[in-house]
């Protein structure tokens, strides 16, 4: 069946959350000791990480991490936890998880505004699926992208998160094409993945930084732009 639609992830497939040395020039741990490159890595992963267990949580925070994509408070209060189990202090913890939830510090990859425009101007409709508890939208306007994508679903405002076959139904469903019609990419293989489940293609990406992976979206969707 010929494809009409691609649908996106949105962290590490069309942005991604770039470490900047200036977010760790005043980190400390609990010792009073800065954090070497391998932690402030190590950081980032727990932070951006799409699936899995990134640290040993309690049952009420393990409730929250379950949760976190459907509910912005949620969100906040595990990722404070994820940053003070990581040695990070409460004040520093709060200060990173606001750079996590702000659209204007995350980097899109160097070919998705190009891939966004190409398939829009080829009649493709697109979708962008985020297991999110906030709005990224902004990063799409302030790249000027956002007329070229027909619909967002954003797991905190459907009520559902990805793998779960419903919101990629709902997507499909909004943008008028059978799932056999739909191709998504994204980054993991549990969540994004899971759109096989439904019928649609999969093409998975791997979530570099944005300076080492310059062409992979239009190789995920080559074969449907002009």
């Amino acid at each position: 069946m010929t494809l009409r639609a691609v649908l996106f992830d949105f962290s590490g497939t069309l942005f991604r959350l770039e470490e900047d040395p200036s977010w760790y020039a005043d980190l400390t741990d609990a010792d009073g000791a800065p954090f070497d490159l391998a932690a402030q890595a190590e950081i980032m992963r727990r932070m951006t990480a799409p699936t899995g267990q990134v640290v040993q949580l309690d049952a009420e925070y393990q409730h929250a991490w379950d949760n976190r994509d459907l509910d912005p408070e949620l969100h906040r209060k595990v990722y404070v936890e994820v940053l003070r189990s990581s040695g990070v202090r409460d004040g520093q913890a709060e200060g990173l998880y606001k750079r996590l939830i702000d659209p204007d510090y995350w980097t899109e990859y160097p070919d998705a505004a190009e891939v966004l425009r190409r398939l829009h101007e080829s009649g493709v409709k697109v979708g962008v699926i985020s297991n999110i508890a906030f709005d990224i939208r902004p990063a799409f306007e302030r790249i000027g992208v956002t007329r070229y994508v027909d619909e967002f679903l954003l797991s905190y405002l459907e009520g559902v998160i990805k793998p779960d076959a419903k919101i990629f139904l709902r997507a499909c469903e909004r943008l008028g094409v059978a799932p056999e019609e739909a191709l998504m990419v994204g980054d993991s293989e549990e969540a994004d993945g899971g759109a096989a489940a439904v019928g649609c293609q999969v093409a998975i990406v791997e979530p570099t930084p944005t300076s080492q992976r310059r062409d992979g979206l239009l190789t995920a969707v080559g074969d449907l732009l002009r």
